[in-house]
């Protein structure tokens, strides 16, 4: 409990920071378990309400489920919601692999929301241990005009010290979750009772352990059918948590261009 606690604190520091520095800020709501621990940390920080819009990049693709858990929770907690469909395919870089494609459809759906908006920052719920590129990331990452992240061009972050002073121009990505962990993430699911999609849970064997689109994203093996069933599944696999994810299957880089290009 107090690693959580500790956890949480940072967390809510960084998007306190986030909300003073930036005058126009949004969060990115994928709707799936590290974005809800985002918008439920964002309500404690707040005092109980979040003071900035959230943006689902809806590729028309999410699972039923999904949708049906964005209307109920945007209307229970209160959330300004803005959801634009995302470009269509044709509008995605035709050398990327199929799956990929599909996936790009978001980077191109954020680059225009962020254009649209007027976003000079985002808030975005990837952790450093979900995937290698993400582990290259800081918790204040800056973008170019063009959306364009070069990893080897970020500012050194020490004792948890925050640069924020970024030059005309730049885009920000706010990472509150970096420092987390997947089991720390449904450690604080359990503890705090924050809900998720029904997918996370087992049903004949089978349930989802990352969320994404229909047709890229697959079910793994498992029974657990309950948060105490997940976290003692984590305790034990050594499997991915993105092993459902068919794109990051089709090539060795397709991931990092992605990230590059904005992909969350």
């Amino acid at each position: 409990m107090a690693h959580l606690d500790t956890l949480e604190d940072k967390s809510v520091f960084i998007l306190r920071e986030a909300h003073y520095q930036f005058n126009s800020l949004g969060m990115l709501w994928s709707l799936g378990k590290d974005s809800n621990v985002m918008i439920w940390l964002a309500k404690k920080a707040f005092l109980g309400r979040v003071p900035f819009p959230v943006v689902h990049l809806d590729t028309g693709r999410e699972f039923p489920e999904v949708y049906d858990f964005r209307d109920t929770y945007t209307k229970e907690w209160e959330l300004e919601l803005i959801a634009d469909e995302c470009p269509p395919i044709e509008d995605v870089d035709a050398s990327l692999p199929p799956d990929s494609r599909l996936a790009g459809r978001k980077s191109l759906g954020l680059s225009r929301a962020i254009e649209r908006y007027g976003f000079q920052a985002l808030i975005a719920g990837i952790r450093r241990d979900e995937q290698t590129v993400r582990s290259k990331e800081r918790t204040f990452s800056p973008r170019n005009a063009y959306n364009k992240w070069d990893f080897r061009e970020q500012p050194p972050e020490i004792w948890d010290q925050y640069s924020t002073d970024f030059p005309p121009g730049t885009h920000v990505r706010v990472h509150p979750l970096l420092h987390w962990t997947e089991l720390d993430i449904w450690r604080y699911i359990d503890r705090e009772g924050i809900p998720v999609p029904p997918l996370y849970f087992a049903k004949k064997g089978k349930r989802f352990r990352s969320l994404g689109e229909i047709g890229i994203t697959l079910p793994i093996e498992s029974e657990a059918a309950t948060i105490t069933d997940i976290i003692s599944e984590l305790e034990a696999t050594k499997d991915p948590e993105r092993a459902g994810r068919t794109m990051d299957y089709e090539s060795e880089d397709t991931f990092e261009r992605l990230r590059i290009d904005g992909y969350l």
